[in-house]
């Protein structure tokens, strides 16, 4: 199964109450890349109905001009999480994220029901695409497999808040907590082959270490972050943006590398790096991701 937007552009996912009409009307005017549409953690249990039929009238009617629409359904511990995913895919949800997932059984078990929704509702089979989100030490454990057990598995995304409970900690602003998380996490995504997405942070008094968490993920690898609130966007979207300073090195070293190449020489100097081959994929990632964030005006 082969689906266009598996690798689309992911920097910030944002988290908005599927029960509440207001919020999910025109969310689109923050240019999030994802719109993460909760029936979970935000939503009572007595508003599960209201909740879905909110989500369904807006899937159905609201053009959302680009975003990403992900839903966060109920967990498989639950007797929500079935209705859930109808509701969703006759929605025409792009994405289902699922809660607490430990395993890739448990990828399989709604892989089976979105299955049996699109037929039911008539949308393309293969049309609606999953992401997992890891809270527990047992999820982070069973990375990978999860990663692999769906050709629908866009990536896997770190739930800071379950995560730390199960470990017997808290969540101190710091990081040091989900550092062990966070590397297990990425190298298992980078290996399967789909993207990786941090957690939420929630101090919105604090933006200078909201972007220092920021820059730290970015460094390590990650595709984008979870957020809650709009002002998160811009800061987020400027980390995961390749800078002018970026993007013309990076146009550099694939003209070099090219020129060098048919010259039989492998290794040589950049701005005063030296570079060989083994610098052109970054490069070329460098291109393609100004390119998908709309800053990339060159050639290549």
């Amino acid at each position: 199964m082969s689906h266009p937007n598996k690798k689309r552009l992911r920097r910030s996912m944002m988290f908005l109450n599927a029960q509440k009409p207001s919020l999910i009307k025109d969310p689109y005017i923050y240019n999030a890349d994802s719109l993460m549409l909760d029936l979970e953690d935000a939503v009572a249990v007595t508003a599960k109905d209201t909740a879905r039929f909110s989500l369904y009238h807006a899937l159905k009617t609201i053009d959302y001009r680009g975003c990403e629409k992900v839903v966060r359904i109920n967990g498989l511990d639950t007797d929500l999480w079935r209705e859930d995913i109808r509701c969703s895919v006759a929605g025409g949800a792009e994405v289902l994220r699922i809660p607490k997932t430990e395993s890739a059984e448990m990828v399989r078990t709604v892989e089976e029901a979105v299955l049996r929704a699109e037929q039911e509702f008539e949308r393309p089979v293969g049309s609606t695409l999953l992401m997992a989100a890891l809270e527990s030490a047992r999820g982070v454990m069973n990375a990978y497999e999860v990663c692999t057990s769906s050709d629908r598995m866009i990536g896997i995304a770190l739930s800071g808040g379950d995560y730390t409970k199960d470990l017997q900690t808290v969540i101190t602003g710091t990081g040091v907590e989900l550092m062990g998380a966070r590397q297990q996490m990425i190298i298992a995504a980078r290996a399967a082959g789909v993207q990786c997405f941090d957690t939420v942070w929630t101090n919105l008094q604090d933006m200078d270490d909201f972007r220092k968490e920021v820059e730290t993920i970015r460094q390590m690898g990650f595709d984008g972050k979870s957020i809650i609130n709009p002002r998160q966007i811009p800061i987020v979207h400027e980390v995961f943006t390749p800078s002018m300073k970026d993007i013309i090195f990076a146009e550099k070293v694939i003209r070099e590398i090219d020129t060098k190449k048919a010259q039989g020489i492998g290794v040589f100097t950049v701005d005063g790096k030296m570079i060989d081959i083994a610098f052109y994929d970054g490069a070329r990632r460098t291109i393609s991701l100004a390119k998908a964030s709309g800053v990339y005006r060159g050639e290549l």
